[in-house]
């Protein structure tokens, strides 16, 4: 037998469940309650008490502890089976101790009250297990939350390491790549600089270094300061073609040419060739 209340206002109050073979007893639990807005189950013993357990769920069972087929901590027994999370209480008129201490130490009873009841304190007491059972279902659905939010920091923690490996094996290469052309530059028998979009002298190789230490120009200077207004112009016109430049007695071609025509780098190259030496160059 199942009864209700109020689906909307009472479903939000808690749902109890009430068990006794006792008709009138049932009826009265029911009158007493209905007040306090739950929505109240009823069963006349503990084998439809468990269909209507296997049916919906409940927060709070109130069950009779003589019951004819089933005892109430027997039922209790199989109910936290079903439903584990409701509370269960044994309203009963016998003090059958010994059962009822046994099923409260393991956890199948949460109180035991005695008949006849006192209305307002059996009210209490009801309303204090539904309190604790929507506390426990906040606590839980908290819990699942908080691993919900730290399985996807979890997530996001290991695919930055990935990024962050992967970022670390991509510098490893670059730099061993810079080494390399590094390397191939610097063995070239022609002096090379490199200028950026300011006209500072950012790159030289090592024959560059050495012939322009000693015409007064180095890394980090400007190239103003050091080189002719002829190649100056050529730096900014670099399609008018090589120009000479002359240091320390050496005669030389300057060429000039601009970067970012196969990649996303700015600036200029100067080439020192030689004079007398044609080697064709196109960058």
């Amino acid at each position: 037998m199942q009864a209700g209340g109020d689906s909307g206002t009472a479903s939000a109050r808690g749902t109890l469940l009430l068990v006794d073979d006792e008709e009138h007893i049932l009826s009265s639990l029911k009158r007493m309650l209905r007040r306090d807005g739950y929505q109240i189950l009823t069963a006349p013993g503990g084998a439809e008490g468990l269909r209507i357990l296997r049916e919906q769920p409940v927060d709070v069972i109130v069950s009779d502890q003589r019951m004819p087929h089933m005892t109430g901590v027997e039922f209790l027994r199989q109910a936290r089976e079903i439903c584990p999370d409701a509370i269960r209480i044994v309203l009963s008129g016998y003090t059958e101790l010994q059962s009822i201490i046994d099923a409260v130490n393991e956890g199948a009873v949460y109180k035991f009250l005695t008949k006849p009841w006192e209305d307002d304190l059996l009210r209490q007491h009801i309303q204090d297990a539904v309190r604790q059972k929507f506390l426990a279902d906040d606590n839980d659905r908290l819990s699942r939350e908080l691993e919900s939010v730290n399985a996807a920091l979890r997530a996001a923690n290991a695919d930055l390491e990935r990024l962050l490996s992967q970022s670390v094996r991509r510098l490893a290469s670059d730099e061993t790549v810079l080494g390399i052309n590094q390397e191939i530059l610097d063995s070239l028998p022609l002096p090379l600089v490199g200028v950026d979009d300011q006209d500072l002298m950012v790159y030289a190789n090592r024959r560059a270094v050495d012939l322009l230490t000693r015409c007064g120009c180095g890394i980090g200077t400007f190239v103003a300061q050091c080189l002719p207004a002829d190649l100056l112009d050529l730096l900014h016109h670099p399609e008018s073609g090589p120009r000479p430049w002359g240091c320390l007695g050496r005669r030389f071609s300057v060429s000039c040419y601009r970067m970012g025509a196969a990649s996303s780098s700015s600036g200029r190259v100067l080439v020192w060739l030689p004079e007398g030496l044609d080697i064709p160059l196109g960058l």
